[in-house]
């Protein structure tokens, strides 16, 4: 009989259902393997393995830190059908041909699996892994990975609770009180999937004597744990931001729109991985550290079953889209003649309304680049004779 000298010519699995893009706990996975060969060939065996796994790889320091759980481990021997095999069990596979072996098996029961992520430090991946084997040793392998999913329900009670939380903080500028900012936010409920827009209700109040500047936006936060130590790491996903407010003011956020954008789902029941969300409402302020609040979110996979949250959320933004402002108006303008340099905004800087969350240095330019308009002319008395 020919000796193997050459990989298969074709070595693969498919799945049963290629349209199929995510599979959940209870699934049945099934398909084939493929295999065509350019020569005669003799091979003992064709085995194929289900394996699922969640790894975690990183240093932490001077340690090299690594973990894995196992959530699933398949094995099972394919055979073909009405193919003639010698007393050794070994099969004869000829050029021309094209072999499949079929296989099925069924993951298990959900609660028991861990929705796939792959990550900067670590990862969940399912996959099929076929081999071929020539004389008990093997030979050639191929694999075929798969998603997996499990359910989060959004429409739980515990997920449909609204969320409500206040921040204040008082600024100072070197060392010396300068008044205080606060925000207090309010949204609707816990759970959200993708393509769904979370509606915020927020006030927002500056008391201090620079400009601030309100925003939200979506962050994930991924955690990796290995011999005893934890590595985590957020990443902001969206955001949307508000108008400036001046000292003295402050700004009403009425269903101010933010979309989920597109997300895995939450992952809770791994021991080592852990990926959670959160919606952080925050004030920009210049020279200082943001006012930041944190509202937790769960990404679901079964979207909101109540009224359209789009159609919802959209009517809000129509009645309110724009963020309202709170303004104290003075009775009445100060008279030229009351105007003085000392009372001018000190020439030195002048806040300028763009601002940076990568830098918290306070937004002002210098006074070369920006001209002040010139001194408005004196009143003067005119007398009239009849």
């Amino acid at each position: 009989m020919g000796v193997l000298t050459k990989k298969p010519k074709t070595f693969e699995v498919q799945f049963s259902d290629p349209n199929k893009s995510a599979y959940s706990g209870g699934d049945k996975v099934a398909g084939r393997v493929i295999v065509e060969v350019a020569e005669v060939v003799q091979i003992s065996a064709v085995k194929l393995f289900g394996i699922g796994c969640a790894k975690v790889d990183y240093n932490k320091g001077k340690m090299h830190c690594r973990d894995e759980i196992e959530y699933l481990k398949y094995e099972e021997v394919l055979h073909l059908d009405h193919q003639p095999t010698d007393a050794d069990g070994s099969i004869n596979l000829r050029p021309g041909n094209r072999y499949e072996f079929m296989f099925g098996f069924e993951l298990p029961q959900a609660g028991c699996l861990v929705s796939s992520y792959v990550g900067k430090f670590g990862s969940v991946q399912y996959y099929v892994k076929a081999v071929i084997e020539k004389s008990s040793q093997p030979y050639a392998e191929c694999k075929r990975y798969f998603e997996v999913v499990e359910p989060i329900d959004v429409n739980t009670q515990e997920l449909m609770d609204p969320v409500t939380g206040a921040k204040q903080k008082k600024v100072t500028c070197m060392f010396i009180p300068d008044g205080s900012v606060s925000v207090s936010a309010h949204i609707g409920r816990k759970g959200y999937c993708e393509g769904e827009d979370i509606c915020i209700d927020a006030q927002f109040e500056n008391s201090c004597s620079r400009i601030v500047v309100p925003k939200a936006a979506i962050i994930a936060k991924h955690i990796y744990r290995a011999n005893g130590r934890t590595k985590e790491f957020h990443k902001k996903l969206t955001s949307v931001r508000g108008d400036h407010i001046i000292s003295g003011m402050c700004d009403v956020w009425q269903g101010r729109v933010l979309p989920v954008p597109k997300l895995k789902p939450t992952i809770l029941g791994c021991d080592i991985i852990h990926v959670d969300y959160f919606l952080r409402i925050y004030l920009h302020i210049p020279g200082s550290e943001k006012l930041i609040l944190d509202l937790p979110l769960v990404i679901g996979t079964i979207p909101y079953s109540g009224m359209n949250s789009r159609t919802s959320s959209m009517s809000s933004q129509d009645s309110s889209d724009t963020s309202s402002t709170c303004v104290s108006l003075p009775s009445c303008p100060p008279s030229y003649s009351e105007i003085s340099q000392d009372n001018r905004m000190d020439s030195s800087f002048i806040p300028l309304l763009n601002d940076y969350d990568e830098d918290d240095s306070p937004i002002f330019m210098r006074s070369s680049e920006y001209h002040l308009p010139p001194s408005p002319p004196a009143y003067t008395e005119v007398h009239t004779y009849i």
